[in-house]
């Protein structure tokens, strides 16, 4: 447990008059604790499904995270601790991903066998036609 990120009291004190009140559905979890799931998620880079249980329900984790997002908490929140002089610690989170291809590992070209000069040149070239195309067009006419 010791690997887990938890927002200090500090930060919390920060961040709490953010957090929405009275919203309609069942009990909700603690907001430090989700929010701390999150954060973790992102900075660690793992899957939501990876996130560890202390953090309480993953789906609870990921669903809290799309959700404020789809309606601009993070960014209303972060507009309005810059308006307010806050800075923290980090000045940024970067959440890029970029997908290789599966067979991207090799470059452009790659290491491939190539033929000695000396059998490149007795090799017979592939775009020669064969002498018998030639006399098989020529009996058509």
């Amino acid at each position: 447990m010791a690997d887990l990120f938890w927002l200090s009291d500090e930060q919390w004190a920060v961040i709490e008059p953010f957090m929405p009140k009275d919203q309609p559905g069942p009990e909700r979890k603690d907001d430090r604790q989700i929010i701390s799931g999150i954060l973790h998620v992102l900075t660690s880079g793992c899957r939501w499904r990876d996130c560890p249980a202390a953090y309480g329900p993953r789906t609870t984790v990921y669903n809290r995270f799309n959700r404020w997002s789809r309606r601009g908490f993070w960014k209303a929140m972060l507009a309005a601790l810059a308006t307010a002089g806050w800075a923290g610690d980090a000045a940024a989170l970067d959440s890029s991903y970029v997908r290789a291809h599966r067979s991207a590992h090799g470059g452009k070209g790659g290491r491939r066998r190539r033929l000695s000069a000396r059998r490149a040149a007795a090799k017979r070239p592939r775009s020669t036609r064969s002498p018998m195309s030639s006399v098989a067009l020529a009996s058509c006419y």
